[in-house]
């Protein structure tokens, strides 16, 4: 995540969803994975979405929301942070790489990690925002692995019994390669017990929800995305 992103269709989305598991009763942490703004793209302009009506009738408190943050040039993630965007625990901690080498990037992921475990502790559903999702072979250790979340990292929230949420961006690939990075995850022995779930946001910007859920979770979390298929989010929605 970055600032410059705030209130765009992605975290439309995002919030749309999490706020359907809040009112389901879950408790809900949420991890921006934020990093300092880049300026080498004009990422971020998919704010059209707060001009069409169908997206508004999905969630017209949240769509209000975001529009006036976006009209008031507001697009920064502490305008999102409050019960009625989302009642919710943030963790905007940047994780910032510039001008760091290898080591000193290793040491501060680290600290920052942790400091996130301990202030997400104890919630039901455990969020996370990066850029651009699952970490792949290439990023690892790289002056941009910010961008990205760590299956340890996963698999270490998931250990203090939260379900875990993570959002993937859609590059020039096609679902299976997505949904097959999330079927290996499953299979590591610190995730035990784990199943998952694919949600795929289709319009304006396509996106996913990849859930790796907790046992004593899969109900209630089956029956908000089902709940929530059934309304306008549907539209825009779908389980792979």
């Amino acid at each position: 995540m970055q600032n410059r992103y705030t209130g765009d269709i992605g975290d439309f989305s995002k919030l749309g969803l999490l706020r359907a598991l809040r009112a389901g009763g879950l408790s809900i942490g949420l991890n921006w994975y934020l990093m300092p703004d880049e300026t080498h793209n004009s990422d971020g302009r998919h704010v059209s979405y707060l001009r069409q009506d169908a997206f508004r009738k999905c969630d017209p408190n949240l769509w209000l929301g975001l529009k006036a943050i976006v009209d008031g040039d507001n697009r920064q993630v502490r305008y999102m942070e409050n019960d009625a965007i989302l009642r919710a625990t943030f963790f905007s901690d940047c994780l910032d790489f510039r001008g760091k080498k290898k080591a000193d990037r290793v040491a501060s992921r680290g600290k920052w990690f942790a400091k996130s475990l301990d202030e997400l502790a104890g919630k039901d559903i455990v969020c996370v925002d990066p850029d651009n999702g699952l970490a792949v072979p290439s990023a690892v250790g790289g002056p941009k692995e910010n961008k990205y979340v760590l299956p340890e990292e996963i698999a270490s929230y998931y250990a203090q019994g939260s379900t875990v949420v993570y959002y993937q961006h859609k590059a020039r690939r096609k679902d299976p390669f997505y949904t097959n990075q999330l079927e290996e995850l499953l299979k590591r022995e610190d995730l035990p017990g784990a199943s998952g779930l694919a949600l795929k946001f289709e319009k304006v910007s396509q996106r996913y929800y990849m859930f790796l859920v907790q046992p004593h979770h899969r109900e209630a979390v089956e029956k908000v995305v089902n709940d929530m298929l059934s309304t306008d989010w549907g539209n825009h929605f779908r389980v792979l």
